[in-house]
């Protein structure tokens, strides 16, 4: 474990990828073997999509099914003295989640009821209240507010 570098003057109120609620939710349907890793990581609180052989990609794939990555693996961390990381390495098995409650982090900030766009080249989280170039959306909504650089609740049932 890492040496602290610094201290939050309040708690956060929770971490990427982490469930928001005990309210039901729903994994993306995977086919015979699951669904794995490609050969690109995917990074854990963005969305990623998996294609009809079950490799799951953080990049769009045309007519592949979108998932956000959940945060219930055990840390894989590969790189040489790295002290943390939320990548899921190329090959692990994982599981797309298609609806629920969510953490996620949002770079630029977010407000309720704005749209959970997710990135087509890497899967990054971003809220706006309408679909920008380069992002697709994901059917979420922001279900709290978040200052830049913090984490929001999401949402889709």
């Amino acid at each position: 474990m890492g040496f602290q570098k610094s201290v939050n003057g309040d708690l956060p109120i929770g971490v990427a990828g982490d469930f928001a609620s005990t309210n039901p939710y729903a994994s993306v349907i995977a086919g015979e073997g699951g669904l794995i890793v490609g050969d690109e990581p995917v990074t854990v609180g963005n969305f990623a999509w998996a294609d009809d052989e079950g490799v799951v990609s953080p990049k769009k794939v045309d007519g592949g099914v979108l998932g956000f990555v959940g945060r219930s693996y055990t840390a894989t961390i590969l790189e040489h003295r790295v002290e943390a990381s939320m990548e899921i390495p190329a090959g692990t098995g994982i599981t797309l989640l298609a609806k629920g409650d969510f953490f996620a982090f949002f770079e630029d900030g977010a407000e309720i009821g704005q749209k959970v766009l997710a990135s087509e080249d890497d899967g990054h989280v971003k809220a706006a209240e309408d679909v920008e170039g380069g992002y697709i959306d994901t059917g979420y909504t922001v279900a709290s507010k978040a200052e830049a650089g913090r984490v929001a609740k999401i949402t889709k049932q």
